[in-house]
């Protein structure tokens, strides 16, 4: 089985988010987006159409722009989730250029 490379970060993402600090109502809210990255990928990947999986990519690379904005809202700072959300970002992106 081969792995999926964004999936992959899409999770250790959402590893290294459950440790921040930030108020209540806006943690629970990041980590459902962050789960819903990782969740769209896995589910549009074994979808057998072309369509399908794109609309899955789509719905992920929107619940990362929603982590995105909470990061900012709360002034996040910490390089390590940063970098990651960036990576991610990118890898997001490319693999929704890819299935247009």
């Amino acid at each position: 089985m081969t792995k999926f490379f964004t999936l992959e970060l899409a999770v250790e993402f959402y590893e290294i988010s459950k440790d921040l600090r930030m108020p209540a109502h806006l943690k629970s809210q990041y980590l459902r987006a962050c789960s819903s990255i990782a969740l769209n990928l896995s589910e549009g990947s074994a979808k057998p159409t072309l369509a399908d999986r794109r609309r899955f990519y789509f719905i992920a690379l929107g619940s990362f722009r929603e982590c995105q904005t909470i990061l900012r809202l709360h002034g996040q700072t910490q390089t390590a989730v940063l970098k990651k959300s960036d990576f991610l970002g990118a890898c997001l992106y490319k693999l929704c250029q890819a299935v247009k």
